[in-house]
């Protein structure tokens, strides 16, 4: 057999070269991960609750609109200890012919403070729809001076204590502006746009015959 020829070495080495190179590794995508911080969760379940309280709020004044529901605080303890200074009470209006002995009323005066007392008696009117009653503080020893003829009261449904301090803050004007600026804040930076990172790609080195 002969020896092969520097020709057919040649033809060889360029056959070799002029083949194409094997393909590169398919490139490998590692996304980063994208966690919320903790701060981010937080700030969604602040919201989340201040959502629920406010339409909590709207169905509370629409019912309180349509019932005839008000809220009043006491000021003294004339009521102690059924309802004790400082509480707010949930009042709501009613005809004076529904009353009956024993029930916590709140009574118009004109010219003066409302007054919340219990009823001890009640007497008819000068007509169908009017009552004359007469009131005692359960922290009082008699009566009120003089009774009250009445057509309409609003009766005390239910009286929580201790927050009659916090209502009459929250109509404070720097309240009301710190719990504005608070919710902006809060509002603004929960939707802010953020950035998103773009994946890393990693590719697989190739080798190249020279």
């Amino acid at each position: 057999m002969s020896a092969p020829t520097r020709r057919s070495l040649r033809e060889q080495a360029t056959a070799i070269d002029a083949s194409p190179s094997a393909p590169p590794a398919s490139a490998s995508v590692q996304p980063r991960p994208t966690g919320r911080g903790l701060g981010r969760m937080l700030a969604d379940v602040v919201l989340w609750i201040a959502a629920i309280a406010g339409v909590a709020c709207m169905v509370l004044v629409v019912v309180a609109l349509t019932a005839n529901i008000t809220l009043i605080m006491f000021r003294t303890g004339s009521m102690a200890p059924t309802i004790p200074a400082g509480s707010v009470a949930v009042v709501q209006s009613v005809a004076a012919p529904q009353l009956q002995v024993g029930d916590v009323v709140t009574v118009d005066r004109e010219g003066d403070l409302p007054v919340t007392h219990r009823i001890t008696s009640i007497a008819p009117g000068a007509n169908a729809d009017e009552r004359v009653i007469t009131m005692k503080g359960d922290a009082n020893a008699a009566d009120d001076p003089y009774p009250y003829t009445v057509q309409t009261v609003r009766i005390v449904l239910f009286s929580i204590p201790g927050i009659a301090t916090a209502i009459v803050a929250m109509g404070s004007p720097y309240v009301l502006g710190g719990l504005t600026v608070g919710a902006t804040v809060l509002v603004v930076w929960a939707f802010w746009p953020r950035s998103t990172t773009s994946s890393r790609v990693r590719r697989a080195p190739t080798e190249v015959d020279r």
